[in-house]
């Protein structure tokens, strides 16, 4: 996990690389997309400009293929987070939706307008909590510009 406390912080680290110049398309394009649906740059990336706040979650979920990266426009959000290996397993890997669930605690994080967060994917989170909440929510591949299964 990578919090950082704002969107320049994230330009000056990830400066070049095609899924990361992608992700800044992404955040700067919000303004020119639907609400609450999934978008998509090239083969690498989908993003959605969320507006309502999550439920609270049960379980904590992760990926292997993709890693979550969220921009907080506004609002505020508290997660929960842990390595994977810290965790028991509730719900094996499904390739088709790229999830695993697990029992466990985590590090609680809170994070607010302008923060950015990275979760790896090995790595596993939970919503704990949302209030005014609008962010982007990027899902980036972690191969470097294609899918091994295509």
């Amino acid at each position: 996990m990578l919090i950082l406390n704002n969107f320049d912080e994230f330009k000056d680290i990830f400066r070049s690389g095609k899924k990361w110049i992608r992700c800044k398309e992404a955040i700067e394009n919000i303004n020119n997309i639907k609400e609450n649906r999934y978008h998509s740059i090239g083969d690498s990336l989908v993003y959605m400009f969320k507006t309502e706040n999550h439920k609270d979650e049960v379980e904590l979920q992760g990926h292997r293929r993709y890693m979550d990266i969220h921009y907080y426009v506004e609002g505020k959000e508290t997660l929960e987070i842990s390595k994977k290996n810290d965790l028991n397993v509730k719900s094996s890997y499904s390739d088709e939706t790229d999830t695993e669930y697990f029992h466990g605690n985590g590090e609680i994080v809170n994070l607010t307008t302008g923060n950015l967060i990275i979760i790896e994917n090995d790595e596993a989170f939970r919503f704990k909590g949302a209030e005014n909440l609008k962010k982007v929510v990027l899902k980036v591949t972690i191969e470097d510009n294609y899918f091994l299964n295509k």
